[in-house]
């Protein structure tokens, strides 16, 4: 594992995951194969941009003569896919994107890795495919998958192909459920970016029915670690969950961002929910455990880092509140006010 391509890497997750790269392995050639849709920014990678092991190419997964030559140009052994429509409300505005991007571009990557033997092929995927978790259970690698929204069910579609393509053609795959994330370079339009930038210009926080949604919020570079771990060590053809095991309602998430800022709780604003949407999820991570990984993160923690790089990088998120944003904004909640 030397030449790494990173399908996704401009977005949140994967811009995180190549500075983090970079930084921890000295011999390893990085590839960004990314599209630049709304949420994948080139500004998430200026600082690789600037490193000879760094290359970029602007790119649809959906094409595979593309792929097919980037691969080859840069003599890639590794496909690590984090490409994706991430976002459970888009997607149930425009399911066709979801369907596009996630599944049928899977696809053109396990392809091409097939067809060039490509010595690894990770996928990326979340625990959203196992659908809403009835406390106290939580999700193990082997429950089955009930996905409850066309995000997650495009998720669950493409980790078929990915298991399918181990079994039928013996590609070497891994993959990772990972719970939601915050910290750098997250686009605003999820909770947590969301809610910041918002309390930041005193503006109402949107909270979905009651609040009580329960999710599991880990650091990004946790997770990093979490997928470095599983692509050096874990097993061929397994899944692994990657989250803090530690659940918070959505309410506490949005009273806590306000105390870090100063700001009051009157700023909560409770909006008509979301369709389908899952009031709990909660992972099970003893077998990543059991490979040595360990969240280093507590959600306080992870939370006062991730609300203070936002205070300290408007120049990155202010530009985006605006144009596209702020017409998906209006259809999203105020039109749920």
């Amino acid at each position: 594992m030397r030449n790494l391509l990173v399908a996704g890497g401009a977005g949140f997750i994967g811009s995180n995951f190549v500075h983090y790269l970079l930084e921890r392995y000295a011999d390893y050639t990085l590839v960004v194969f990314d599209k630049l849709t709304y949420a994948g920014r080139i500004e998430n990678l200026e600082r690789a941009r600037s490193n000879p092991r760094f290359h970029f190419i602007q790119g649809d997964i959906c094409d595979m003569a593309a792929v097919r030559e980037a691969v080859q140009r840069y003599d890639i052994d590794t496909i690590i896919n984090f490409a994706a429509e991430t976002h459970v409300d888009r997607s149930i505005m425009t399911p066709d994107a979801v369907v596009s991007t996630n599944i049928n571009g899977t696809w053109v990557l396990l392809e091409v890795a097939r067809e060039l033997k490509l010595a690894r092929f990770h996928q990326i995927s979340t625990d959203e495919v196992y659908g809403a978790i009835p406390a106290p259970g939580r999700s193990k690698e082997g429950d089955p998958l009930e996905p409850r929204s066309p995000y997650s069910a495009s998720k669950a579609g493409a980790e078929h192909l990915v298991y399918a393509y181990f079994i039928t053609y013996g590609l070497p795959v891994t993959t990772t459920r990972g719970s939601n994330n915050i910290g750098p370079f997250h686009y605003p339009e999820k909770a947590v970016p969301l809610f910041t930038t918002n309390a930041i210009d005193n503006l109402p926080l949107p909270i979905y029915g009651d609040g009580l949604q329960m999710r599991d919020y880990q650091y990004v570079l946790d997770h990093c670690e979490g997928i470095d771990l599983v692509l050096h060590n874990g097993a061929l053809g397994e899944v692994y969950n990657v989250g803090t095991e530690v659940e918070t309602a959505n309410i506490e998430m949005a009273h806590k961002i306000l105390d870090l800022l100063g700001k009051p709780h009157s700023l909560i604003e409770h909006v008509v929910d979301r369709a389908g949407h899952d009031r709990r999820y909660a992972l099970d991570c003893a077998k990543l455990r059991a490979l040595g990984w360990r969240s280093q993160h507590s959600f306080d923690a992870a939370l006062e880092r991730t609300v203070r790089w936002f205070v300290d990088n408007e120049s990155w998120w202010r530009p985006i509140k605006s144009g596209e944003y702020l017409e998906y904004y209006r259809k999203q909640y105020e039109e749920r006010g």
